[in-house]
């Protein structure tokens, strides 16, 4: 760009002084028309590196999802193909042979049926239990009443001691058959007073290890968390899965990266979120994408002292000043556009000061653009 205004500078100096020669060429005349330029261009140069900043280390960086399955087994389907093909989240990722866990989940809900029929049966027994009880607390009262009949009678001597002692002992074993009733309904009580949000222990227990069971069913249809392209794909039909959290089957890229611009720390004074901001990448020549400032990332690893036992070095390894990090969001008109992770480029932002300027930089990064289908290489 400043050889094309030198260009256009020349050009009229050669209109003004040679060509119509409005002007003499006097040795004032040739100073003045060597300073103009190299002052406007400094003065230009310093201008767009402050309104208009520009970086050469653009950065494209996309997270990536390791897919472990949750469930071991047999894979019987991978449905989908590695490459360049937008997997939406919720896809069918991969099946895992269902058949152990659906046989699972029958096999406990056989048991809740049998176990909700067990908590009728115990209802059933306390009520017995409750029934028995009464009835020997009746017999007591009327086994008591005969013992003091039969002690009056013995003591006026119109009964005989026999009958005294056999109702003494028909008491005494009244007595210890409530005992064994109270305690038989306390257990009934005891295993119906066990309930857990609504249930008694042992149903609540089934249903949570039918829960669980029904969990893990789902679980061998694996879907795709977000919308992604998948990588490294080496699952096939056949192959077996373990369930480990350190056993990924495949990795998944977010189709939505993060774009970052690195700029040296003095020029991001007038930079602020919402300035609008270009970029182009050396994988897409030509094309220049819209953006806009989401932030500037205020923190670099120069800037972090790791904890040791150690005193921190200082001035005998000194390093160059580093550079921030700023944040781009990419237009929505240019979001369809393959952005590949790891692709690198250039960037400028454009600040709210000296707009008129803007211009001239973003010339520059289109002809920068352009120059990207240029392959310099002998082979």
């Amino acid at each position: 760009m400043e050889i094309i205004l030198l260009g256009i500078y020349s050009f009229f100096v050669w209109l003004i002084f040679f060509k119509f020669k409005w002007l003499p060429w006097t040795p004032t005349a040739q100073v003045t028309v060597v300073i103009i330029p190299i002052v406007f261009l400094t003065a230009l140069i310093l201008l767009l590196n402050i309104y208009a900043p520009s970086s050469h280390d653009v950065r494209v960086f996309k997270y990536t999802v390791p897919v472990v399955s949750q469930v071991r087994g047999r894979v019987v389907e991978v449905p989908i193909e590695e490459g360049n093909r937008l997997v939406h989240k919720g896809d069918v990722l991969f099946r895992v042979d269902p058949t152990p866990y659906q046989l699972t989940v029958n096999s406990l809900n056989a048991q809740l049926i049998g176990a909700e029929g067990g908590s009728e049966t115990l209802r059933e027994q306390l009520q017995t239990a409750v029934g028995n009880t009464a009835a020997i607390r009746a017999r007591i009262d009327l086994g008591r009443k005969r013992v003091a009949q039969n002690k009056e009678l013995a003591a006026t001597g119109a009964g005989n001691r026999f009958d005294l002692e056999q109702a003494q002992a028909d008491l005494a074993d009244l007595e210890a058959q409530v005992g064994a009733a109270i305690a038989s309904e306390a257990q009934v009580r005891a295993q119906l007073a066990a309930v857990v949000d609504g249930d008694i222990a042992s149903i609540a227990k089934i249903k949570a290890d039918l829960a669980s069971a029904k969990w893990e069913l789902e679980q061998t249809t694996v879907r795709s968390p977000c919308d992604c392209y998948v990588i490294n794909l080496q699952l096939r039909p056949g192959a077996f899965v373990a369930g480990m959290p350190f056993n990924p089957v495949m990795t998944l890229v977010e189709a939505d990266g993060q774009v970052v611009a690195l700029f040296h720390q003095n020029e991001l004074h007038q930079i602020a979120p919402g300035n609008e901001a270009e970029f182009a990448l050396k994988t897409n020549p030509g094309k220049v994408i819209k953006a806009k400032v989401d932030s500037v990332i205020w923190a670099q690893g120069q800037g972090q002292i790791p904890a040791s036992g150690t005193l921190p070095m200082t001035g005998a390894f000194a390093q160059p000043p580093g550079s921030f990090a700023v944040k781009f969001d990419i237009a929505d008109e240019d979001r369809p556009l393959l952005i590949a992770a790891g692709a690198a480029g250039s960037a400028a932002v454009y600040t709210a000061g000296f707009v008129p300027i803007h211009i001239i930089r973003k010339v520059i990064l289109r002809v920068g653009a352009y120059t990207d289908y240029l392959i310099l290489k002998l082979h």
